[in-house]
């Protein structure tokens, strides 16, 4: 890695949005640190293969795996507790029960550590709020407080800016940004149930199906 280079630390699920956004700072020149959290989710295996193949398609060489074992004993998240069982009627009102209490604020913290550890000006997240699951720690608003509060927490040397670059976009328009930067689709993964077949009916899945279908374009993972 150059010295004097820019460097971004890019959150990566091993999922469709992240890796965009990890291509996109790849595009802007960045040098990518790539970091991905297991907090045992029911896909964790399936999600950290498809992070360790994207990071190589991306020929990303620092590459942080970080265990929260704690996201289990909080439970309260059906991705996280395996006695409440992944919706897949698409009939959710308010918050769904596939919400992680935080995530993105604990995830964004520690991004924040590393970034500052290795001289990154960059962190850049995948969330998506016009075409989201509702999640409330997807929001831009939610994003640019993060931003700051991880300004006023860090050296006074540290300059970090926080990049969403897909919140105001919709899935067919990832699907699509995503094909015109050859993202590797079939390397990610979307489905909160399995890790051999995507299920094609939680929520994650139908969210994937939809923007590919009204992108146009048949999704290149297999279904059940």
């Amino acid at each position: 890695m150059n010295l004097n280079s820019k460097k971004a630390v890019c959150i990566m699920s091993g999922g469709m949005d992240s890796t965009l956004s990890a291509y996109m700072a790849k595009k802007n020149k960045y040098d990518i640190i790539a970091v991905h959290f297991n907090y045992n989710q029911i896909t964790q295996t399936k999600e950290l293969e498809c992070f360790d193949n994207i990071c190589n398609a991306l020929n990303v060489h620092s590459r942080y795996k970080l265990d929260l074992d704690f996201f289990s004993k909080l439970g309260a998240s059906a991705l996280t507790d395996k006695s409440i069982k992944i919706p897949t009627n698409g009939i959710e009102e308010g918050i769904p029960i596939t919400y992680v209490p935080f995530r993105n604020g604990i995830f964004l913290s520690m991004a924040a550590a590393l970034a500052e550890k290795e001289g990154a000006s960059l962190i850049s997240i995948g969330v998506v709020e016009e075409d989201s699951s509702g999640y409330p720690d997807c929001r831009k608003s939610y994003i640019q407080s993060m931003q700051e509060s991880i300004n006023l927490g860090t050296k006074e040397s540290t300059h970090i800016t926080i990049d969403m670059p897909l919140v105001d976009m919709s899935k067919s328009q990832i699907v699509q940004k995503s094909l015109e930067l050859n993202v590797p689709l079939h390397l990610t993964w979307s489905c909160y149930k399995n890790e051999d077949k995507a299920c094609g009916v939680c929520d994650s899945c139908r969210l994937r199906l939809n923007g590919f279908k009204k992108a146009g374009v048949r999704d290149v993972i297999e279904y059940e």
